[in-house]
């Protein structure tokens, strides 16, 4: 069983500067958010190391499709200590640069790892106003993580648990479903061709109705 990236070589250290990457480098992120109440913003977004951030009930574990990104930076946690000062400063200079703010999509690869960096990004949306944050999660919703996960979650986060389950009213969390899933959702715009990218579509952020992705 895996556990760890199968890139090791495509790991780096986490740097000021360089950590928080713009959607314009990724063709399916975007950068200038131009739909839905983010409209103005810019995006970046913050990959991680798959496996070893992720939890093992995740069911891509095996056939991450990180394992079809062999030049991927990935960035090693190194416990948060380290990661939370760097990321805080790329955050509040991206802010000064971008006066309508910014979204960071977390993560395209790697997930939440602990309670104590999930509360890192509930710190960052408290300071820092025009700061939003979008995402998905293979986190159990009744796990320690996933319960900091969905107490974040609000109007400016918005994080979704990868599972296939349509859309309940009743639930406190929204869903990424698979290919496979046949209850109520909408295939992703930007992998149907729909829209040009994230950033020009912005469903995931703005509606609770299960989104379903094409198997990568």
């Amino acid at each position: 069983m895996k556990t760890a990236s199968i890139y090791q070589k495509s790991l780096r250290t986490p740097k000021e500067g360089s950590t928080l990457k713009k959607g314009s480098g990724n063709k399916k992120l975007g950068f200038v958010i131009s739909k839905g109440i983010w409209a103005g913003k810019r995006l970046y977004s913050l990959t991680l190391e798959e496996r070893t951030t992720c939890p093992t009930s995740c069911h891509h574990w095996e056939d991450c499709y990180g394992n079809n990104m062999p030049f991927a930076h990935r960035f090693t946690t190194n416990g948060l200590s380290n990661i939370d000062l760097i990321l805080e400063r790329e955050i509040v200079t991206l802010l000064q640069k971008h006066k309508h703010g910014i979204v960071i999509r977390l993560h395209v690869l790697g997930d939440f790892y602990s309670v104590e960096y999930v509360n890192f990004w509930q710190e960052m949306l408290e300071k820092h106003p025009k700061l939003c944050i979008f995402g998905y999660t293979g986190r159990e919703p009744w796990s320690a993580i996933g319960k900091a996960i969905n107490k974040m979650n609000g109007e400016r986060c918005v994080i979704r648990q990868s599972r296939n389950f349509a859309y309940d009213e009743n639930s406190d969390w929204s869903f990424a479903a698979e290919e496979s899933f046949e209850g109520n959702s909408f295939d992703c715009p930007e992998q149907s061709g729909k829209v040009k990218d994230c950033a020009s579509c912005g469903l995931c952020w703005t509606t609770n109705k299960t989104v379903r992705f094409m198997t990568h």
